[in-house]
Formats: structure tokens, C-alpha cells, sequence
């Protein structure tokens, strides 16, 4: 799944680049869409399920400046037991650059805010969400 973004001056920092936090809100950004396209998000948060993020692992590569389009690439890369993560990687569209790779854990909270087991019909839920695709 991509999203595109179009990168603005108050996306960069003193450095006339991307700023290293506002990635983690292009990847947000990416996985609501992504959550958008193959859920129903209303239904999901309605039955009482929340989606935590619990980790991300992030490793920039290339950076990005005002003017470029950048491409967010999100898929499913592991289902667990309790966890799942979501691969993303973001690219420059023009050059075809990765900015960065990045996994991200995440947990789904029933309505007591504890992790749930992955399992049954919240599982199949999951599995409708596609793999990332390098």
C-alpha cells in the first residue's frame, strides 16, 4: 500500500532536511491508510479494539528536502501471537531512494486496554491487511 506525501518547508529542520521525527508521522500516516483501505475501522474501534504501537525500529538512509515527493510503502511483515509488526520503508519518488526502513510492533487492546492473543476472528480481521511487498 502507498501513500504520497509532498514535502513542505515546515517538514524540515535548520538543516534544510526532513526532520527526523516527522518520519515517525509520514509512517502514521502510512498505516492509517493502510488501516483505512482493507478494515473497517469504525467497526473495529466500535467492538471495543484499539491499536497500540509498541516498538519501532527505524534506520534512516537517505534524506529528503523541501519539493520532493516521498512514497510510504506499508504492508504486514509478522503476525504473533500477541504482537504483529507492520514493514514500511519510505521512498523518494523522483530518485528512488529509501529515506528509511522501519518496523513497527504494534499490540490490539480489547476494551480493558490489555494486549489481546491474536486469534480467531481478530486474526482473520488482521490477515486482510496485505503483506509488505519490497
Amino acid at each position: 500500500m502507498d501513500t504520497k506525501i509532498k514535502i513542505r518547508g515546515y517538514h524540515t529542520d535548520m538543516y534544510q532536511h526532513v526532520n527526523n521525527a516527522r518520519y515517525l508521522e509520514f509512517l502514521e500516516e502510512g498505516r492509517w491508510q493502510l488501516l483505512e483501505d482493507h478494515l473497517d475501522l469504525d467497526a473495529f474501534v466500535g467492538g471495543g479494539f484499539s491499536f497500540f504501537v509498541v516498538n519501532i525500529n527505524i534506520s534512516y538512509r537517505s534524506p529528503a528536502r523541501v519539493g520532493d515527493t516521498l512514497v510510504v510503502r506499508s504492508g504486514l511483515k509478522k503476525l504473533g501471537n500477541k504482537s504483529a509488526v507492520f514493514q514500511q520503508q519510505i521512498v523518494n519518488k523522483a530518485t528512488g531512494d529509501v529515506c528509511i526502513d522501519a518496523d513497527v510492533t504494534f499490540v490490539i487492546a480489547g476494551t480493558s486496554g490489555r494486549p489481546l492473543k491474536l486469534e480467531g476472528e481478530l486474526k482473520e480481521k488482521l490477515l486482510q491487511i496485505p503483506l509488505f511487498e519490497s
